[in-house]
């Protein structure tokens, strides 16, 4: 048999068997890992949009903000969607990751957050604090400190602030940092804490009512959807991501969030 015939003879055994060109990335889902919360609910919202066009999608929930990098870096996911810009390139930058950014999603502002005073002007002297013990998100509370006139961070401390950056602390906050997810429950314990609006929501906080204070919506901090840099252009990137830039994507975040969640696309 010539190579020709042996070529026709796999093709046929192929399409037999299902595996037609296509037909397997259609028959497996692509695996998308999210934060619980608002990521996880919007793309189930995505799923559905996506399985119009074709994609079929399993979402695979994570309670931190580790485990989705590494995951989709070894392999284990497809894509991931639950992180900022800052963050991602401080995990590329810290762990080697070749994982890219391929279009924005949703921005969380971040907020200040307590349950014993009902304004950042009641916090007394040496108040304890919660910081995300995250690099990038420990920074953006300094800095949403800073905006509301707590502290004053040295100039060029930039996005990664960390304590040690603070030159001027006139109530003397002692600063606890813990891991994101934590940061709810620690308001049991703390004077006040600075959560990520995923991770409030979660817990059952409101933050256009609970938040003491709010970050801007403008800020270098909308979440986007990330692939390894080797899948960046595969066909379905660009269908998952029109899929989670749809109108009907736009109109679930703004109705279900009611401007808590904010579509950043």
């Amino acid at each position: 048999m010539n190579k020709r015939s042996l070529l026709q003879s796999a093709l046929t055994l192929a399409l037999a068997a299902g595996f037609a060109p296509g037909a397997l990335a259609q028959d497996k889902p692509l695996k998308i890992g999210v934060t619980a919360g608002p990521h996880a609910q919007i793309f189930e919202q995505v799923k559905k949009v996506a399985e119009k066009d074709g994609l079929k999608i399993q979402v695979i929930e994570f309670s931190d903000y580790v485990q989705p990098n590494a995951a989709l870096s070894a392999g284990d996911l497809d894509a991931n969607a639950y992180q900022h810009k800052p963050y991602l390139d401080a995990q590329v930058k810290d762990r080697g990751y070749k994982i890219v950014s391929v279009g924005y999603t949703v921005n969380f502002p971040m907020g200040l957050y307590s349950k014993k005073v009902k304004s950042l002007s009641e916090l007394k002297q040496g108040a304890r604090f919660g910081l995300p013990n995250d690099p990038t998100n420990g920074g953006r509370a300094l800095l949403l400190l800073q905006d509301n006139g707590l502290i004053k961070l040295k100039d060029g401390a930039g996005l990664k602030a960390t304590p040690l950056d603070v030159v001027s602390n006139p109530k003397k906050l002692k600063f606890v940092e813990l891991d994101a997810a934590q940061l709810p429950r620690s308001l049991d314990d703390l004077d006040a804490s600075a959560v990520n609006t995923n991770f409030a929501l979660s817990a059952g906080l409101n933050p256009k009512k609970d938040a003491i204070a709010l970050e801007s919506a403008k800020s270098p901090y909308v979440n986007l959807i990330a692939v390894r840099e080797a899948d960046k252009n595969q066909p379905w990137v660009a269908k998952l991501l029109k899929a989670y830039q749809s109108e009907e994507i736009r109109k679930f975040i703004e109705v279900e969030f009611k401007g808590s969640v904010l579509p950043g696309f």
